[in-house]
């Protein structure tokens, strides 16, 4: 088997994990309600302008910061929205753990 058929049964192995089923039926709950799906899409929206400030080295306005945590608070007193970020967090840390499980394995030539 090659790097790439290994990939590939990776992804599959992935699109079967807990993880991403139970964050795919979250994320399509959300995008069934307009409602939730237009709090969420100008949360993210936020926090990748946030992200992308950060990631240029420049300041972030501390009420810019703030701004995003009361928009964060006031979303996760809804049931749905609070599973949706739980499930997303879990979902990113299984990524994040096999990015570096893989990127462990190379090190010695990165």
């Amino acid at each position: 088997m090659n790097v790439y058929d290994t990939a590939n049964q990776l992804a599959t192995e992935i699109k079967k994990s807990e993880e991403y089923v139970k964050y795919k039926e979250a994320k399509k709950m959300l995008e069934s309600n307009s409602e939730l799906k237009l709090k969420i899409d100008e949360f993210e929206k936020m926090r990748y302008e946030i992200q992308v400030l950060a990631m240029q080295g420049k300041e972030v306005e501390q009420e810019k910061n703030k701004k995003l945590q009361d928009m964060y608070t006031i979303l996760i007193e809804n049931k749905e929205i609070k599973e949706y970020f739980d499930l997303e967090v879990k979902f990113n840390v299984m990524l994040a753990d096999v990015n570096k499980i893989i990127a462990e394995s190379v090190k010695d030539v990165l």
